[in-house]
């Protein structure tokens, strides 16, 4: 008996969020420069999520590999920055100079609609928090986009070592640099670093939602991502083509080096985006429903 009031309880509280989220609708008629409301984003971000679940397996593998390529452009102008000033200034103050071209991968991936492993996680996550879609679909969901993220992202390191030495862009030691700057932590702080970057990656789709036009969306795409590599926080699928790079063509960095870095830095920026964005937005707008 307990059981079923709890269970008649659970389904009227979720009957009276569904019904607030329906009535938070974005404002039309000239409003759309009007201060987005918490739940006007929060049910702009929960369709969202949603539309990607619909999407056919092919589509997302393909958009998830797409954006692994793409993402691959920030490696590109970081080699190249980094080649560009060896020699002529300290190397601490190179990897702080990254910070200005670190972006443009993610300004190519999102304004682009291309699905983003660290982007999507605490939107995908929201459907599940809503009840309308199981942790089972949302962990197959997850795993075709890390896969399509990882395999873009493998191919254009592939391609980079290849092509910017080849054009004088840089050379194979500011790809060891790099890569070797990644790796350089404890699994432990990997960890929390990650976990920091995909709470921002959350953090800036939620903000991303509320922007209104295309400037602003880049501005605060530069913003989040550039927080994130000056303070040298991991990003997975940034940090797969550096890593990855950096395995295909120094010995110094090994196949065990990789793999763990992935792995701890896919799990951080997973707790990040579904922990402290997806949980918290969404749980903060549910203790307002009766």
């Amino acid at each position: 008996m307990k059981t079923e009031n709890k269970n008649e309880e659970r389904d009227r509280k979720q009957k009276n969020i569904d019904s607030e989220l329906e009535n938070s609708e974005v404002k039309e008629n000239g409003e759309e420069n009007k201060r987005r409301e918490h739940g006007e984003i929060l049910n702009e971000q929960l369709e969202e999520g949603k539309a990607v679940f619909g999407n056919s397996p092919g589509s997302i593998a393909l958009c998830s590999f797409t954006a692994g390529l793409e993402i691959g452009f920030s490696f590109l102008l970081m080699c190249s920055v980094f080649s560009f000033f060896t020699g002529k200034l300290a190397e601490d103050t190179i990897f702080k100079l990254l910070t200005f071209v670190y972006p443009a991968g993610f300004i190519f991936v999102i304004l682009g609609r291309s699905l983003l492993f660290t982007e999507q996680t605490s939107l995908l996550s929201l459907p599940v928090l809503n009840r309308k879609q199981s942790v089972t679909s949302l962990l197959k969901l997850w795993s075709l986009v890390i896969f399509g993220n990882l395999a873009g992202g493998c191919l254009m390191a592939a391609l980079l070592i290849w092509i910017g030495p080849a054009l004088g862009l840089f050379d194979l030691l500011a790809v060891e640099k790099i890569a070797s700057h990644v790796i350089s932590f404890s699994p432990q702080v990997i960890l929390i670093s990650a976990i920091l970057a995909g709470w921002l990656m959350g953090l800036l789709s939620w903000l991303l939602a509320s922007a209104t036009d295309t400037v602003s969306r880049i501005l605060l795409i530069i913003i989040i991502t550039g927080i994130m590599a000056f303070t040298s926080l991991h990003h997975s699928i940034v940090g797969n083509v550096e890593v990855f790079a950096g395995l295909l063509s120094s010995p110094k960095i090994t196949i065990s080096d990789y793999l763990i870095f992935e792995s701890v830095a896919l799990l951080g920026n997973a707790i990040g985006g579904v922990v402290f964005v997806a949980l918290l937005k969404y749980r903060a707008f549910v203790y307002n429903v009766d």
